[in-house]
Order: C-alpha cells, then structure tokens, then sequence
C-alpha cells in the first residue's frame, strides 16, 4: 500500500482520513482519467510524490497535465471536495457516477 493510502473503517483513506473514491467513467486499467478542469476541481485526484512506485494493486497513471495519480486496482483514486472532516463520505454516490473506494 503506497503511504498515501490507508483503510479506515473498510474504506480507502489520504493521509488526513478522508475518503477516496473512483469514478465510474475511467476504464479500469486504461491508465487514464477522465476527470479534468472542473472535474477534478470538484473531485481532486490522489497524486503520486515524485520517485514513487507502484506497489501490488496499487498503480500510477499519468493525467492529461502530466501529473501522476494513484490508483487502486486499475481505477484512478479522487478525493471529494466537500468532505470536509476524516470519515465524511458525502461523494458517494454523486450523480450515480461516484463510489467509494473499498480494499
């Protein structure tokens, strides 16, 4: 598991607790999100610190803008936004597109 990742309460956390999700529109295993602009505005992407590797399930993609994302599985990892506080799972479900990320 990359130190940017953790399980709290069998859900996929950052560093500071809050919840991960994945969007239903990246192709798992595609090596690409497609959440740019606005999107990852609203959905800011769990970046990967220089000179980080892969580790088992867990892979780095490259972004459009050439920054390097963790993902779980084959799927892209994003924060919401609006989860302010560690254990806030307000994205899930989100326009029916969003989920939380699980181990």
């Amino acid at each position: 598991m990359p130190p940017t990742v953790r399980v709290t309460n069998g859900v996929l956390t950052d560093p500071q607790g809050l919840t991960l999700y994945t969007f239903t529109r990246d192709q798992a295993g595609s090596g690409k999100s497609v959440c740019n602009g606005q999107c990852a505005v609203a959905w800011p992407p769990l970046l990967a610190q220089p000179g980080t590797a892969p580790t088992g399930e867990y892979t780095i993609i490259t972004r459009d803008d050439g920054t390097r994302q963790w993902a779980y599985r084959g799927m892209p990892l994003y924060r919401f936004a609006k989860d302010a506080n560690p254990g806030d799972r307000s994205g899930d479900g989100v326009n029916n597109v969003w989920r939380i990320a699980r181990p």
